[in-house]
């Protein structure tokens, strides 16, 4: 029990004479010991059998575990009807048994609906009678209220009271608006129970969670870290009756991507729209800002989602936005449980890099792409494109001009896979401009056996011109810095995280440079730099490459609340050298790898390419953005005990239509890449700009 020396009613008593304090302390722990016993027959115990014993992993970490242990329910309807944390279900058994206290016989349980959004499954006993514990209103959850959080697991005698740790509310609408947030220990040991307050009235049902990531084991590596979640109670019993109806409940989506990745700055900007999504159905554009959500104005992205995050699938949201001049009203969007995953049209081209010059040049035509079959050639350069079939039938599609890559994918990306586009080009054979039309594919993962060595025209540091206007007298050039090249050791802003860079001799900053971010594995520590620019090094000189290794002050392997150290250790990367934002890959191997996973879907805005050996896909992806495309490169030992698991991660991946590359050595264990296998992961790298 936590001694305290004042009782929190909205004023704090202080230099209470030492009797009176005692008495307080007293008079607290009966409270808290009364409310347990009176919520304590609602507590169930939930045994189940079968199913797998690995259930995934959340965040970087080994692999979760299903515990053989019971796990906590409470009652929700007298008649049967029982709610528990889906983590404790997330393995899939094939029995679910469930002891109530007061009754010595074990229930057979059957499974009736999930919670998908709020990571809660709802089960039903055959009996009736069963008490209800009372809801603690959210209305009277204030910061630093007492709650008190209870668990069924360590005790087999449910006739006894539940396992309790006490703690205070220490946030509230966390998790986009979702959960409550405590700091009394939450862990497997209480997942499902209830966390109640002095009264004896529950606050809400205990579930891993994280503003970050989805899924049954998101947020079970922050278990008895001061920071535990709670689905408000009155929440819960506000969708019951859809639940007892047996269908799965899931997370209202509006299919917005908003631009940049601060979402508590500024206005919420629509920088894409999915497609087929409520937004795209309602006529929302990218450009728009959203400015207010069912009434109450909006200042930022994140206030977006604290409106949209307790909303479910055929919930209904309107909006208002700003677009120029104008403002657009949207009511009652009938939200989506899912979006249709966007596919990236492909062309079928690599392009020159640092090619200041109009249209784009060809660096290399991918075999049977619909560049390819158009008779598209290396050297070539791209200089207008437009869609072959106008949006008004009485006036031609025009063709527009566009200068670099960039502006080519903009182009590509408001049209669908499989659509039909004219090219204007100019043809290196004899210099003459030509036309040609094809239909464009869906995004092809394909890897090539071999690519042009040439790949920039070295001149990344070179303006377009700004057209017909005079240019001004350029000033007079500063002295070249001089770039430190070779193996760097380095320290961050903040002087609590080391990392280490690879620049290669030849670095010339008119070159874009892919990043690979190394994420090095458990017991490392940035150990393994010299090794890793040994492999390498060679490669970085030839296909114009850093390698950057920040180091995790966790001996046992990185944690998720390094993930911000790592993503800021690639951005100052960007700001220092010539960096190729279309190929930052981050790369790992075991906890490394599950890392690079994690970091691939919270820092979308960031990374373009994840590459891992030895590693499982964390919890469930996120869906795939427009402007923010992601490409995976797995492999996996033959040898590997985990082998299996690693090649449902690529399945699960491609079923969110990733591009992914996977590939099993069957040979190699726990290792490092073959040559072979580094070789192609090297050409994958530097083909991630395909068009």
């Amino acid at each position: 029990m936590k001694q305290c020396n004042f009782v929190w009613t909205g004023v704090i008593l202080v230099c209470c004479p030492p009797l009176i304090a005692q008495e307080i302390n007293d008079d607290t722990e009966k409270a808290m010991k009364a409310a347990v016993l009176k919520v304590a027959p609602s507590v169930v115990q939930i045994e189940t059998s079968g199913g797998a014993d690995v259930i995934g992993t959340s965040g970087p970490g080994g692999p979760v575990r299903k515990g053989t242990g019971p796990t906590t329910g409470v009652i929700v309807s007298a008649d049967g009807y029982i709610i528990s944390s889906a983590f404790n279900f997330a393995n899939k058994p094939s029995a679910v048994f469930v002891t109530v206290p007061g009754r010595k016989e074990r229930l057979v349980a059957k499974t009736v609906a999930t919670d998908t959004t709020r990571m809660l499954t709802l089960i039903k006993v055959e009996i009736g009678g069963l008490p209800v514990p009372q809801p603690s209103p959210k209305a009277e959850f204030q910061i630093g209220q007492w709650s008190l959080a209870l668990g069924r697991t360590l005790d087999p005698n449910v006739d006894n009271p539940p396992s309790v740790s006490v703690g205070i509310i220490s946030a509230l609408h966390r998790i986009w608006g979702k959960a409550v947030q405590t700091d009394a220990k939450v862990s497997p040991v209480n997942y499902g129970g209830p966390l109640i307050d002095v009264d004896g009235r529950i606050q809400g049902i205990l579930v891993p969670a994280s503003p970050f990531a989805e899924g049954d084991t998101a947020g079970v590596e922050w278990y008895d870290s001061g920071i535990g979640f709670a689905i408000p109670f009155e929440d819960v019993l506000a969708v019951l009756n859809r639940l007892k109806a047996g269908k799965d409940l899931r997370k209202g989506m509006l299919g917005v991507t908003p631009t940049g990745r601060d979402i508590y700055s500024g206005l919420s900007t629509v920088s894409a729209v999915a497609a087929d999504s409520p937004a795209a159905r309602a006529g929302i554009q990218s450009g728009d800002q959203i400015i207010e959500v069912d009434g109450k104005p909006v200042r930022n992205h994140a206030q977006v989602q604290h409106a949209l995050g307790p909303k479910y699938e055929g919930d209904t949201v309107s909006l208002k936005v700003k677009r120029g001049n104008d403002t657009k009203e949207f009511a009652n969007l009938v939200l989506s449980g899912s979006l249709t995953a966007y596919v990236q049209p492909f062309l079928g081209i690599l392009p020159i890099r640092d090619d200041p010059e109009s249209g784009l040049e060809v660096r290399y035509v991918f075999p049977k792409s619909p560049a390819d079959m158009a008779g598209i050639k290396p050297g070539d350069r791209l200089l207008k494109l437009g869609p072959a079939v106008a949006a008004n039938p009485m006036q031609p599609s025009p063709l527009r001009p566009f200068t670099g890559r960039e502006q080519l994918k903009g182009l590509l990306a408001t049209l669908a896979p499989h659509a039909e586009v004219n090219i204007e080009l100019k043809r290196k054979s004899d210099g003459k401009t030509a036309a040609v039309k094809l239909r464009l594919s869906a995004f092809d993962s394909v890897v090539p056996d071999e690519l042009p060595e040439q790949s920039t025209a070295k001149k990344a540091l070179t303006r377009p011109k700004p057209g017909p206007m005079p240019m001004p007298v350029p000033p007079k050039p500063m002295p070249e810095k001089k770039v430190e090249t070779g193996l760097l050791k380095r320290t961050n802003a903040a002087q609590d995280h080391e990392y280490w860079v690879y620049v290669p001799e030849n670095y010339d900053p008119n070159v874009s440079h892919g990043l690979i971010v190394w994420l090095h594995g458990a017991n490392q520590g940035g150990k393994d730099s010299q090794n890793l620019t040994d492999i390498w090094g060679a490669y970085c000189a030839k296909h114009h490459m850093i390698l950057v290794g920040p180091k995790s002050e966790n001996e046992s392997g990185w944690v998720a609340s390094e993930s911000e150290f790592i993503a800021q250790t690639a951005r100052d990367m960007i700001s220092e050298f010539t960096i190729d934002r279309q190929r930052v890959i981050v790369h790992g191997m075991g906890i490394g790898g599950q890392m690079a996973f994690y970091l691939g879907f919270s820092a979308r805005d960031l990374i373009r390419g994840v590459a891992t050996t030895s590693s499982i896909l964390a919890s469930a992806p996120k869906e795939t953005q427009q402007n923010q495309p992601l490409a995976f490169f797995i492999v996996a030992g033959g040898k590997d005990p985990l082998s299996k698991q690693i090649a449902q991660s690529r399945q699960v991946l491609a079923d969110k239509k990733y591009p992914v590359i996977f590939r099993e050595i069957a040979e190699m264990g726990k290792e490092y890449l073959t040559e072979k296998v580094l070789q192609e992961m090297i050409r994958w790298l530097d083909s991630l700009d395909r068009i």
